[in-house]
């Protein structure tokens, strides 16, 4: 009997054994598409890629101008921050010193004050004196009580000053949150594109660097520096000299790498490229696409004169620098570098003019 059931345990053994391979083969078959239906990711064409690699710097870009008002936002939060932290400690400087006062007139008033002032007045041997000194005790009371109230205001001062001081500090908190989150966001559609681009040949990636040969025609054999024309040439009909000198040196930033959040002056994002050719030439711009296009007057395109700036997208999450004939100098995005690129290479969105 007992030769029997491990005979019979064996078969079961067996039976199981036969089941899981017949599974991992079925899924095996699945996995490498014997059943004709396999579900591996297809080959992108390189004009898939491109497609899919612009949607997220597209995506990539909104978040970065989130990112860089989240970044001015925090800035001057702490900013303020320090201003009213310096304030506070002002003041209670001053708060101290007025404590120390206190101090000096009640220690005065400890050492006199069990004297009845007609028993002085009895006792002084120059009654004249005394009466002065007690004129003067009173102008001194005036003073302390004047000392109490100013020390009693500059306590509500600083009170104020702490309360301000803790509203900036939740305010900071939650700027550097929110840059956080757009920090992650940029990194996330980046790496996506970075894994897109991988699966590219390297004539492939530099041939959708260059735009697909859409400007390639714009293309000096210089360095591989964009120049349709020399800056001059765009600068002489800029309308003011400020124009002229933001657009003579986004002329010097031709071929300076993308690099997101940066402003300058040896890599750029496209925001951070305007508002750097800007405060070359003395004028101030706020940091994001948001912001840059209420900087100034708007201009509609048929008006467009070099330096003005030339924003795209319906979400204006894009900025270049018109520079004339049609062409603007813009940092695209991570695989390609600042350059010359015509107006229709995006959505046109509107135009200011700062200066």
């Amino acid at each position: 009997m007992a030769a029997h059931r491990k005979a019979r345990q064996r078969s079961a053994h067996g039976t199981k054994a036969r089941t899981a391979a017949t599974i991992a083969l079925a899924g095996a078959a699945t996995a490498t598409g014997l059943d004709g239906t396999g579900h591996a990711e297809p080959q992108l064409t390189p004009g898939q890629v491109k497609a899919k690699v612009d949607k997220l710097y597209q995506e990539a870009e909104v978040a970065t101008e989130k990112y860089n008002g989240a970044k001015e936002q925090a800035g001057a939060a702490r900013k303020r921050l320090s201003a009213l932290q310096g304030e506070a400690a002002r003041k209670e400087d001053r708060l101290n010193s007025a404590r120390d006062a206190l101090g000096s007139y009640a220690a005065a008033q400890y050492r006199d004050g069990g004297v009845d002032p007609a028993l002085r007045l009895a006792l002084s041997d120059d009654p004249d004196q005394y009466l002065d000194g007690a004129a003067f005790a009173e102008r001194a009371g005036d003073r302390q009580a004047a000392a109490v109230a100013r020390v009693r205001r500059q306590l509500r001062e600083i009170e104020q000053l702490r309360g301000a001081a803790r509203i900036e500090l939740a305010s900071l908190q939650s700027r550097q949150a929110e840059l956080n989150r757009h920090k992650k966001t940029v990194t996330g559609k980046l790496d996506e594109a970075r894994r897109l681009l991988s699966q590219l040949t390297a004539e492939e990636r530099a041939r959708l660097a260059q735009g697909d040969g859409t400007d390639r025609a714009s293309r000096a054999s210089t360095g591989g520096r964009d120049s349709l024309q020399a800056p001059g040439a765009a600068t002489a009909t800029a309308p003011n000299s400020r124009a002229a000198a933001a657009v003579s040196y986004a002329y010097q930033k031709l071929g300076s790498p993308y690099v997101w959040g940066a402003t300058g002056p040896n890599a750029f994002d496209c925001s951070g490229l305007i508002q750097a050719a800007y405060r070359s030439a003395g004028v101030s711009l706020p940091r994001t696409t948001y912001a840059q296009i209420d900087a100034g007057r708007r201009v509609s395109r048929a008006e467009l004169l070099p330096g003005d700036l030339v924003f795209f997208y319906s979400g204006i999450s894009h900025v270049g620098l018109y520079v004339g004939n049609g062409q603007m100098i813009h940092a695209p995005n991570p695989s390609a570098p600042v350059r010359l690129a015509p107006l229709d290479e995006m959505p046109f969105a509107g135009a200011t003019r700062v200066v």
